[in-house]
Formats: structure tokens, sequence, C-alpha cells
């Protein structure tokens, strides 16, 4: 063979063998998690244009946030932590689950006797305990805390005295009568509260047939009467929004029932304690109210700088091109749309005419519609709260997702791919269908690249 012709074909070889290569690579590519963004945020930091007196109470709010209560604050009798801002961490004051679950270490601090339950682990999320049933089997739904103050003796207070026991979870977890929340991040929180009504409904009519045809059919959560009226008394028949059900209208009563739940603190709003065993009692009276005898802020009830914390903190910026590069980002963008993601995670709302200049006619970047939907026998927790069916969840909020450590109401994955796969399900015996379904096929059919640019748009949040 002259030598010119075997140059020729060694040319021509080499360049299909390196096509042939590019191309195994592409066929073997599969989609993955980029995992949480490592870089620094603005998450934790107050809004933009609030007051000197509005930071001054922000900040306030912080530090109480942060305090770490003892028996002597009205910690318990039963608990799950000792501050807010244990669960809220991730990753600052007001996000979710910390890498290190602090309920491992609360549980035997200052000498109490507890034993840690098997579902809590130190690398795992902050979760609460909810039975799903009671024993003679009618429905539960409500926090069974993990933790009591018995042999606990802290700097507020000594406990040591209080003789009462934690509740029977191993048996209960037997039974299948156990399902697990975790926090919620509040990032961006004074924004969603100050969204109007009318805003949600509109929202949720918009594009009513592309949904309809894609199976979703998602409601607000109000509190009705048997009749189907709208209730004006008792949450008074507005929309709720806060929680995992969205079982909670503001940012005050989300902040009172979560410190007296979550602490066994009675305040303002819930004045009772939840376990009265007359010797685990350490206060009185109702552990934090208003001072009435106060001067300005020193009056304020903690519950109080808990909502002021929360409504005047900032949404978090989401990376321009981290992870993938901005093209993925914004091809990721609109092939979240595309496949119909946005119906019920609504990339924006708006604000209405809110008191404080900083929340007043604002943008909420908060990618949810606010509404409950079904989402199928995979995901739901068989828990029925207020008008929350026990197969529905408000549409989680994603700013902030790409810091996130822990996915699903109960912090089942860390992967974000398999919390997508996990909305997918089919109707048995009890539960719907998800509504999820034809948009998760609809992602399941793109291209391995193309999910990928949705997992990095989303990483970006």
């Amino acid at each position: 063979m002259p030598r010119h012709a075997a140059t020729a074909r060694t040319a021509l070889v080499v360049p299909l063998l390196v096509l042939l290569s590019a191309t195994a690579a592409k066929a073997q590519f599969h989609a993955f998690d980029p995992g949480v963004r490592s870089e620094p945020s603005n998450a934790g930091e107050p809004l933009a244009g609030l007051t000197p007196s509005q930071l001054a109470a922000f900040q306030a709010g912080h530090d109480e946030f942060e305090r770490v209560e003892g028996v002597g604050d009205g910690l318990g009798p039963r608990f799950n932590l000792d501050s807010c801002g244990g669960c809220h961490a991730q990753p600052a004051a007001g996000g979710s689950s910390p890498p290190v679950n602090p309920q491992v270490a609360v549980a035997t601090a200052f000498g109490a006797r507890n034993a840690v339950p098997a579902f809590v682990n130190l690398d795992g999320p902050v979760r609460e305990a909810r039975f799903q049933y009671h024993a003679d089997g009618k429905r539960d739904g409500g926090v069974h805390d993990l933790f009591v103050i018995d042999g606990r003796s802290d700097s507020s207070g000594d406990a040591r005295d209080c003789d009462i026991g934690q509740e029977e979870f191993a048996s209960a977890m037997r039974q299948g009568n156990v399902i697990f929340r975790i926090p919620t991040p509040v990032f961006g929180a004074g924004l969603i509260e100050q969204i109007p009504d009318s805003a949600i409904v509109t929202n949720a009519s918009n594009a009513s047939g592309l949904k309809a045809a894609r199976g979703i059919h998602g409601r607000p959560h109000r509190v009705r009467l048997d009749s189907g009226t709208t209730n004006l008394n008792g949450n008074d028949g507005t929309i709720a929004r806060f929680g995992w059900k969205a079982q909670n209208k503001s940012l005050l009563l989300f902040s009172g029932e979560a410190y007296n739940v979550e602490m066994g603190i009675s305040n303002e709003l819930f004045q009772t304690e939840r376990d009265e065993t007359p010797n685990c009692q350490f206060a009185a009276t109702p552990n934090d109210v208003t001072d009435t005898d106060g001067a300005g802020s020193d009056g304020r009830s903690d519950l109080e700088s808990f909502a002021l914390f929360m409504r005047f903190l900032a949404p978090p910026m989401p990376s321009p091109d981290r992870p993938g590069g901005a093209r993925s980002i914004s091809n990721g963008r609109t092939l979240f749309k595309w496949v119909g993601c946005a119906d019920c995670h609504t990339p924006q709302l708006m604000t209405g005419n809110a008191s404080v200049e900083a929340l007043r006619n604002q943008p909420v970047r908060l990618y949810s519609d606010l509404l409950l939907h079904n989402m199928g026998p995979r995901l739901a927790d068989d828990v029925a709260q207020a008008q929350a069916g026990p197969d529905e969840f408000r549409t989680a909020p994603l700013w902030g997702l790409g810091q996130r450590l822990f996915f699903l109401h109960d912090g089942r994955t860390t992967d974000l791919l398999e919390a997508i796969r996990a909305h997918r399900s089919g109707p048995d015996s009890r539960f719907r269908a998800s509504e999820a379904n034809r948009v998760v096929d609809g992602f399941e059919q793109l291209s391995e690249p193309q999910k990928q640019e949705i997992l990095n748009f989303l990483r970006s949040l």
C-alpha cells in the first residue's frame, strides 16, 4: 500500500474513533444531583430596604431565634429541641436541618435521661414524629415529642424530680403508626405572608386547561363549614400558607405553635402546657407573654420576636452560574417550565400593599403556588390537618434549594433526583394517584443531559 494511502486511512480512522468514543460516553451519562452549593450566599440576611428600627427588631428576633431554652425558661416537659435556630440552621438561621443533628446531643444534655429514637441519626435530619392513629383506631395526627426533661438540671432550673417517660416510639414504629416531618425553611417568609389571597386564587386558575390535562388540580387551604360556605371564624376563611400542609395562616401563629409544640413552651397564643404533670412544671404561669409593663421592644414576647425575624428575613439569592454554568441553568429553567414543573412550582407571585415598605408590591420568586395537591400513596403521610387531607401537601417553595441537605416532608432522601421521582405514584386502595405523575413522566422522557440541566437549575436556586 502506498504510504500516502495509509496516512489518509489513519486520518479517517482517528476522528471516527474519537466520535465513537464521545457517543459511547454520552450514552453512558446519567443525570445526577450536583449536590449542595458550597459558596457563600445571603442566606440569613435581612430584607433590603428595612428601616433602622425594623433592622433592630430583626436582630433582636434573630437573637431570640438562636437562644437555647432551659428548664427554668419553660422548656418541656416534652420537647423536640431547645431552640428554634437548632432546627432551622442550614445554611444559616432560618433554614432547614443542619448536617449534624442537634437532637442527638440534646437527648442527654444536662443529665437528661432520654434514649435517642432509632429514627434520629447524627447525620440525619431534625425530625418531629406524629402518630397517625390512636389505640382505638381514631385519627391522631398530632406531634408526639421525642424527649422529656426528666433528670435534666441546667443553669435555669432543676428537673431531676420530674418523673415522666418518653413515648413508646419503638412499638409505634413496629405498628407502622409513625410519620415524620422535618423543618421547613422560613427564608422570605414575610414576603409569602404578604401575598394577597386573590393573587393565589388567580394564579391557581391560570392555564387551568393545560394543568387539568396534566392532572393538576391544586386548591387553597381554607377552613370551611360542612355547608361548603367559607368559615368566617377560626382562621377566618382566608388562605393558610405556612407548614407542610399550609396549616397556618400567619407567622405569629406559626411561631406560637412551634414554640409550644417543639419546645413545650406555653405562650401568648397557646397558654396551657401540652403535658400538665404537676411535678414537671417549673413556671406557674404561661412561659412567654408580652410584658405590658415593659417599654418598647423590651416588652415584646419571644414569639412576636420570632415572627418579626422571619417577616424581615430575606429570601436566598440564586446563583447565576453554579452548578453547570449560566447556559445550563438557563436551559434548565426553560425545561422546568416546559415539562410542567412550574404548573405547581410557580416561579413568581407578588405581594400586595403591605404596611412595611420593604414588603410592599414586591416580586416573590418562591417557586410555589402555595396550594394543596394530592401527592399519591408514595408521599401520603395519612395525617389530616384542618382541611388538608392525608395525601395532600402544600407545594414546597424551592428558593434556597441549592443549599438544602434533606428533601421531602420527612427528609427521606438527600438526593434531588430521588426526590423528583418520589413525586410519582399511581393510586392504591386508599389514596388517589399523584397529581405530579404526568409531569414526572415528562421529565423521565427527557434526555439525560436535559435532566441534568433541570437539576443544575434547581441547585442554582
